[in-house]
């Protein structure tokens, strides 16, 4: 049989609209003249005897760890989790949480700013023959994952809010993710409910119900509309931050 790999991540760059104005990473590209350069200040080796006059290419950036494709831990959603435990930061997370069998909920037809229940969440188990087990990384397909680059990619999608989240922990799922750039609806769409309701709980609904139970998200995901509803197993460990509400993350999901 055949081993396939698909890249579940997007590329970390400043030149798509991936992140709200003044959020999105910063990346400065230098050169191999200019790391010769660097080599013999830092190092006192001459340009003239470095191979070509070349040294080392090196990216600076300017970034913070929710810019591209990353894992959230539950420090970042409440400073306790579970009902009063401390969070977890990122770098605590238990790595046997970040890989196990894949399955993915289909939401790409629900409209911008929906939010989904836990009704929806069980129809779409149903739908793709899945008795969800503990364990089992939730991928979350919704329309945002093709309007990634494009100027309304953060209010594109629907998300997540607290019931279907609270469903899904509570039968085991510890790691999530999806490809919009929040694992809740949109915040502006959010906010206008806020404002026709007046019900303030329903901001960030899906991110706080951390604070009742232990969950870790990932955001930005890519190519999940390559991924079958279940039949695959995903790989997802984040950078180790220290103390990090978030770490960055290349998850790949293997199919055979």
């Amino acid at each position: 049989m055949t081993r396939r790999i698909i890249d579940l991540s997007v590329v970390l760059t400043d030149r798509v609209a991936s992140d709200p104005p003044g959020l999105g990473p910063k990346l400065t590209h230098v050169g191999h003249a200019e790391g010769a350069k660097d080599f013999e200040k830092i190092f006192g080796m001459p340009v003239e005897h470095q191979l070509d006059r070349q040294g080392a290419a090196i990216e600076r950036v300017e970034m913070t760890t929710h810019n591209g494709t990353h894992m959230d831990a539950p420090w970042h959603y409440h400073p306790t989790m579970n009902g009063g435990e401390p969070s977890l930061t990122i770098d605590q997370v238990p790595l046997d949480w970040c890989m196990g069998p894949g399955v993915k909920l289909d939401f790409r037809e629900r409209p911008d700013g929906h939010v989904v229940s836990a009704g929806e969440v069980e129809a779409e188990l149903d739908r793709i023959g899945h008795d969800l087990q503990p364990g089992d990384i939730v991928l979350v397909n919704t329309r945002a994952g093709a309007r990634y680059g494009h100027d309304d990619y953060v209010s594109a999608g629907c998300g997540m809010g607290r019931e279907a989240t609270l469903w899904l922990t509570g039968r085991g799922m510890r790691v999530c993710g999806t490809d919009a750039w929040s694992w809740d609806a949109p915040l502006a769409s959010q906010m206008e409910k806020i404002r026709q309701t007046g019900d303030w709980s329903l901001f960030w609904e899906g991110h706080k119900a951390g604070a009742e139970t232990v969950y870790c998200h990932m955001e930005k995901l890519a190519n999940l509309d390559q991924l079958p509803g279940t039949g695959f197993q995903v790989i997802a460990f984040p950078v180790k931050v220290e103390k990090g509400s978030a770490g960055w993350c290349r998850p790949v999901a293997i199919l055979d």
